[in-house]
């Protein structure tokens, strides 16, 4: 029995050796790519949130390329307007060059595939599975359904998209487990509202096109994880809207809130509708109805327990699919 529980080890560590040399010897393009899809921004001091996204990433996958893409065809047509602009650029430096020159997730995709890699894991920055998202599942689909003639010319060995943060439909992966992540990556907020005796209001952006329902779902998750915190969460566009969150404000009897985004940065609708000095802002309205109003001006993508949830997203995505991903 020793003797062959003596070879079984032998045979493990040359299966091990084994498997280290073909790493070794591994091209990089022939390794997985990533490409972190997200909405994007116009304001340089927001960017911070999602390059903190890129490099968490990045550290988690050091072998690997990791590229960001914007899905704002707007925000994309404003940065490369930028492009050659000096002044701009000496009043707002260090912006890597890939922002400045940033593609959409076609484009980012297809140089990727043209530069040789042929296994691309997209995960999406986006908070739940509204427009944006479904959109960028069919850019996936399409090129999935491209056909050659022979195997080997196909465009992609494998292409997959992960789910955004608050999960999506379907019974693979419980989309409850992953709002209870988003939750529990939360907890500083809900501590800097408690520090303050105030109460916890986000606002998300939501869409005109699909049912933004899980932002009061989510609130629910919230509540029952920080029972000691009265949170709050309403929309740009959709349901629950800024009407309803000032309502329920209302009739909890809060007079002090800490007001947050729930997007990955903290751009236009942060720094205007959010908390900006205009009659319409969410700041000016809440301050009207006498509710001292403290924004915080911080993208959720600036949280580095938000950045793990991706990361974690990113690895079932390729587990499901097959793609070993490299260390």
């Amino acid at each position: 029995m020793k003797k062959i529980s003596g070879v079984l080890v032998i045979i493990s560590v040359f299966a091990w050796m084994l498997a280290a040399s073909v790493y070794a010897g591994e091209s990089v393009k022939t390794r997985p790519a990533i490409v972190l899809a997200g909405f994007g921004t116009s304001y340089p001091s927001a960017l911070t949130s999602i390059l903190n996204i890129q490099e968490k990433v990045q550290q988690a996958f050091p072998g690997m390329k990791v590229k960001v893409a914007f899905t704002s065809n707007i925000i994309r047509r404003i940065w490369h307007k930028r492009q050659g602009d000096e002044k701009f650029f000496s009043e707002n430096k260090n912006i890597p060059g890939e922002i400045v020159y940033v593609k959409g997730p076609l484009a980012t995709i297809a140089d990727l595939q043209d530069a040789g890699y042929r296994t691309i894991v997209v995960q999406p920055t986006h908070i739940y599975a509204g427009e944006e998202f479904t959109d960028l599942c069919a850019y996936v689909r399409g090129l999935n359904g491209i056909t050659t003639v022979k195997k080997k010319f196909m465009p992609f060995v494998k292409l997959v998209i992960g789910r955004p943060a608050l999960g999506q439909p379907g019974i693979e992966h419980d989309y409850h487990d992953d709002m209870a992540a988003v939750a529990g990556a939360l907890a500083a907020d809900v501590e800097l509202a408690a520090k303050n005796k105030s109460a916890l209001v986000y606002m998300g952006h939501g869409n005109e096109f699909f049912s933004t329902g899980i932002y009061a779902e989510f609130q629910q998750v919230m509540r029952k994880m920080y029972p000691g915190t009265r949170i709050f969460i309403g929309t740009v566009e959709g349901y629950p809207s800024f009407d309803d969150v000032a309502a329920a404000l209302a009739h909890a009897g809060v007079k002090k809130i800490v007001l947050k985004p729930m997007m990955i940065v903290a751009g236009d609708h942060a720094n205007n509708d959010m908390a900006g000095d205009d009659a319409d802002s969410w700041k000016s309205r809440l301050t009207q109805a006498g509710i001292k109003v403290q924004p915080v001006l911080e993208g959720l993508g600036s949280n580095d327990a938000l950045a793990a949830v991706y990361i974690a997203h990113i690895k079932d995505a390729a587990r499901d699919a097959g793609i070993r991903l490299v260390k």
